[in-house]
């Protein structure tokens, strides 16, 4: 059936069950599993662990009653504390999204929501605690029937999706709602561009003409208002140009016939990132990116390169250049382009809130 990504209070969720962030002894840790035992009534929910569950170990799973909760149950997953990925983390955690759908399924759960499991004080790396949760709760759904939530509540996602919304809303509207607009307005205003460059021409010849007063000519009236030729400003402007930049635009135009591949690679060493880092935050499959990487004209598509590009921390210029290298193009009367534009445009490199605003906006979702 369905997965969806949604920011929300899990213990509001109104799922036949919902899952915590359990720990191994009978004792109540700190964000999520708080939350959820206060909700459903903290000393009998303890109690309950205490007299029929006990010590469970980490990747395992267990069932209680809701209590005072909307769900029915809580399925409590034990959750692995992250060790740097060298003592089994990522198997412990996939086994806490595994176990927890298998149990749902055991008990005849027809819907259910899951935290990001270990990504808050257990501190496994959110990125890739969502791969991680994509790739199980998805596999899951290929030969199974359940609704499942994925539930993103915290106050920096929080104060991140309050600050993103009204400015997305009215990107959307500047970009998409007038696009039609625009179109209708681009055959009357080519005629006016096209004269407006004709004089800008013109000027500069006259510009040229006169630079001559820059060594000693300029007239004492036009020293005293301010005066400043034109040849003269841009002189100073190309002087620290090129004493700034000269390197890196010769560099820049040295990939000029770059592929995808080498051009993503290239901006990734540029930026002193790890290729790791990029396809993590991108939530990108580590074999892709390995394709990508191996196979300088490998094709991705269209979604996965806009990923890279919020991966790679790209600008706005630099993601329209490394897109047209597989042949796309940010599309003004595209919303998903759109969305995509916008959290470029403002630095906002979190996939997990640009895949819930796809969601919000009725989009096909890139995570889930």
């Amino acid at each position: 059936m369905a997965f969806r990504i949604v920011r929300n209070d899990i213990t509001k969720m109104n799922t036949e069950a919902i899952v915590n962030t359990a720990n191994e002894y009978v004792t109540v840790g700190s964000g999520c599993d708080t939350a959820v035992y206060t909700a459903a009534g903290f000393d009998e929910l303890l109690a309950y662990r205490k007299e029929k569950v006990g010590y469970v170990p980490e990747g395992e799973v267990f069932i209680t009653p809701g209590f005072l909760l909307a769900a029915k149950y809580i399925i409590h997953a034990v959750s692995p504390l992250y060790r740097g990925g060298m003592e089994g983390d990522e198997e412990k955690l996939r086994s806490c999204y595994r176990k927890s759908l298998k149990l749902a399924k055991e008990k005849g759960i027809r819907s259910i929501a899951f935290p990001l499991i270990s990504t808050g004080s257990f501190g496994y790396p959110k990125e890739e605690g969502m791969r991680i949760a994509a790739d199980e709760i998805n596999a899951f759904l290929l030969n199974n029937e359940m609704e499942v939530f994925l539930v993103v509540f915290d106050d920096r996602a929080k104060e991140l999706g309050e600050k993103i919304y009204p400015g997305l809303e009215e990107y959307i509207d500047k970009n998409y709602v007038e696009q039609k607009h625009r179109e209708e307005s681009a055959m009357l205003f080519g005629g006016l561009r096209s004269a407006f460059k004709d004089r800008r021409k013109e000027r500069s010849a006259a510009d040229r003409t006169g630079a001559a007063h820059i060594a000693g000519g300029m007239p004492a009236a036009a020293k005293m208002a301010g005066a400043i030729p034109y040849e003269a400003a841009d002189e100073t402007a190309y002087i620290d140009f090129e004493s700034e930049h000269e390197s890196r635009l010769e560099e820049r135009i040295s990939h000029i016939s770059d592929t995808f591949s080498q051009y993503l690679l290239y901006l990734i060493k540029e930026k002193n990132m790890e290729n790791a880092e990029v396809y993590k935050r991108a939530i990108v499959d580590k074999k892709i990116f390995s394709k990508i990487k191996n196979n300088v004209d490998y094709h991705p598509q269209k979604l996965t390169a806009l990923c890279l590009c919020v991966g790679a921390k790209l600008n706005l210029d630099e993601s329209k250049d490394l897109l047209a290298r597989a042949g796309y193009a940010l599309s003004p009367a595209d919303k998903t382009d759109i969305i995509f534009s916008y959290f470029i445009e403002n630095e906002i490199y979190d996939m997990i809130e640009l895949d819930i605003k796809l969601e919000e906006h009725g989009l096909p979702c890139i995570i889930s």
